[in-house]
């Protein structure tokens, strides 16, 4: 194998780690030797060792203290070489006698960037730097929108019909897409570290906004939930986002200046990422906004001529082209997932 082919195993392991992490990227790491797979590890929570010491501590209790000398670390983002609430990653290579470190992503934080390669060169130690690192960056990209302008990566998720409806007439099922698509929201969610909503579908739907599914909730905190409203008395406190076990995990939050707040989310809660499952009039303002980043859609084969509009807002000033995407049939419905293509998002932040 070669050094591409031991990174996509890297970049595996980090997508372990995914909506676990905050507020640190997601990472992942491989260590190899003479072609040889020896350990692998990824971060499993702020706190915990970084990739590169759990793969290393794999090794160790696989093979010994001596097996990763002479190795190679494959690790989807450039090693820290600072002392955080962890001790570097660069010092743990050196001290563990790896002989080549390959990395897909430079570090986008002003403390750690391009760091790593002087002081592992320093001592012997060959360095790759840039293997897939487009492929790798979509681990981070919440972390490196968030270090670029202090905001989180948001996500607009939307069922609707063909005719771009997200209910369905007065009367039929409240549902629009199938078991399959259902599931995958559950599976959404286990990205993020908080679900925004709005009041008005609070009131009209009394939404959970958890995750359910014990495989994708395992080893990490429900998300926030945030409830943006400027009539906050009017919320039913009988729902569950007031009324079950995480109800200390709801916040509620003004609407008047969303970009604000999604600033405070992201340095009082550590949010990195946000799930937008609201109505049409909450999704458009992000949108008009500049404010959303990705967009995940799943569509129903129906054309059902319902009254609510999957966007309800004022229309957007320039088309918002997409990039990046990709299409998933699931059961009879198609999921489509793109990230939104411009120059800038949001309050100066590059795509």
């Amino acid at each position: 194998m070669n050094d591409e082919a031991w990174m996509r195993l890297a970049i595996a392991e980090g997508c372990k780690g995914v909506g676990k992490t905050a507020p640190n990227p997601a990472v992942g790491a491989v260590v190899v030797k003479d072609g040889i797979l020896l350990g692998s590890g990824w971060h499993r929570a702020a706190g915990r060792p970084h990739a590169e010491r759990e793969a290393l501590a794999n090794v160790l209790g696989s093979h010994g203290p001596e097996a990763a000398r002479g190795s190679t670390i494959y690790v989807t983002l450039e090693p820290c070489s600072t002392f955080g609430r962890t001790p570097p990653c660069t010092q743990g290579l050196i001290d563990a006698g790896v002989a080549r470190v390959v990395y897909a992503c430079t570090d986008p934080a002003p403390a750690h960037s391009g760091r790593a390669d002087a002081m592992l060169e320093a001592h012997g130690i060959q360095v790759r730097a840039g293997v897939l690192a487009d492929e790798a960056f979509s681990l981070i990209r919440p972390f490196a929108k968030w270090i670029a302008c202090g905001l989180p990566w948001v996500i607009w998720k939307c069922a609707m019909s063909l005719d771009g409806r997200i209910t369905r007439p007065p009367g039929e099922s409240r549902w629009l897409t199938g078991e399959a698509a259902r599931a995958d929201v559950q599976r959404l969610r286990a990205e993020v570290d908080a679900v925004l909503t709005s009041g008005e579908t609070v009131r009209r739907d009394h939404p959970a906004l958890t995750i359910r599914d014990a495989d994708f909730a395992g080893g990490r905190d429900q998300p926030w939930r945030v409830v943006f409203t400027d009539k906050p008395e009017s919320l039913p406190r009988e729902a569950p986002l007031f009324s079950d076990r995480w109800c200390e995990r709801t916040l509620i939050r003004p609407c008047g200046d969303l970009e604000a707040s999604l600033r405070n989310l992201a340095a009082d809660q550590g949010v990195r990422c946000a799930l937008v499952e609201a109505g049409g009039v909450f999704s458009s303002a992000l949108v008009e906004a500049g404010l959303i980043d990705e967009i995940v859609v799943y569509y129903a084969p129906m054309l059902c001529g319902g009254p609510v509009p999957a966007l309800a807002g004022n229309g957007l000033p320039a088309p918002h082209r997409l990039t990046d995407i990709r299409f998933e049939a699931l059961g009879d419905d198609l999921k489509l997932r793109a990230r939104i293509l411009r120059t800038q998002m949001g309050s100066g932040c590059k795509s």
